[in-house]
Order: C-alpha cells, then structure tokens, then sequence
C-alpha cells in the first residue's frame, strides 16, 4: 500500500529537509502532497498554503516547529492520518499525547532516513 504523505512545513528552497523530503517522496513513488507558509513547487509537487483538504492521507510527516504548530492540531487531526512523524526538532510531547489519544500512531524519526533504510 503506497503511503500518501503531506509534507506539512514544506518549502522551495533546496536547503531545507522539507524539500529533501518531498523529492524523495515523489522519487520512491510515495504518493506526497505538501503545505507550506508560500506556495511554490518542488519536483512537479505543489505546495499548498494552509489548510487546504486532502483526502486518503496516510501520513503527516512534520517540518514546522513546536510553537508553529499548535495552529495545525485541529487541521492534522481532521485529516484522520493514521501516522505523524515528528522530525527532529518538531517534537511536540502535548500534540504527540493528542494523535495518540485518537489512534494515530506517532513516530520520533527522520523522514529522510527512514525512507533511505526502507523504514517509512
């Protein structure tokens, strides 16, 4: 089963692990969306300002900050994702009780490693 992931904090800027991650996405064939504070492109995937809908969300792999993300608590949760990843720096203990309290599974890892071991 292919996985479709929002790239949540995704950017244009190929310095960033949100772009990194959105390409890698898209080359291992992940089915990826992206949110971004500005939209833009990477890789033919557009990156959508806050909070549009999606449907079929499997995961929500995490690039914004612990204080930016309180904002998107209620958008995460009405996605219905099965999976967060919170990337390092994001971690959110409060938000992480609250995925879990509604049945999401919540990971603490790297996106970018996970998919490069074969883990995502």
């Amino acid at each position: 089963m292919k996985k479709k992931t929002l790239v949540l904090g995704a950017s244009t800027n190929p310095e960033r692990f949100s772009y990194m991650a959105v390409r890698k996405l898209k080359y291992g064939h992940i089915p990826v969306v992206a949110v971004g504070l500005r939209e833009g492109e990477v890789s033919g995937v557009r990156i959508e300002k806050p909070f549009p809908k999606f449907e079929g969300i499997h995961t929500v792999t995490i690039y914004i900050g612990p204080k930016n993300l309180t904002a998107y608590y209620d958008y995460i949760l009405g996605l219905n994702p099965k999976r967060v990843i919170f990337n390092p720096g994001t971690e959110s203990p409060d938000f992480a009780e609250m995925l879990t309290s509604a049945g999401v599974e919540v990971v603490h890892a790297c996106t970018l490693i996970m998919i490069s071991n074969n883990l995502y």
